[in-house]
């Protein structure tokens, strides 16, 4: 049979507790250090030079318009599919 593991029963230490504000900061701070922190991230982005913006654009409308018509592709096909079904039925 299996023993059971005891646990340790050292006691626990004594945590001194700081004695901490729980006053959240008035709304007009919470907003300003939020559009602070919002500034300071937007510093780190590397934001795109113009080639790389249109080709990233010209590569994203290329690929829109493929999956577009391969889905009308499939749209044509189905309901074809299903004209003729209706026909042999009718």
């Amino acid at each position: 049979m299996a023993e059971e593991k005891k646990a340790s029963t050292a006691p626990a230490k004594a945590v001194t507790a700081v004695k901490k504000d729980d006053k959240k900061p008035g709304l007009f701070k919470r907003i300003g250090k939020w559009f602070r922190e919002m500034k300071s991230e937007l510093k780190k982005v590397v934001w795109p030079t113009g080639k790389q913006l249109v080709k990233n654009t010209g590569v994203s409308l290329a690929v829109m318009i493929a999956s577009a018509i391969v889905i009308w592709g499939f749209d044509q096909l189905a309901q074809f599919l299903v004209r003729s079904l209706l026909t042999l039925a009718g």
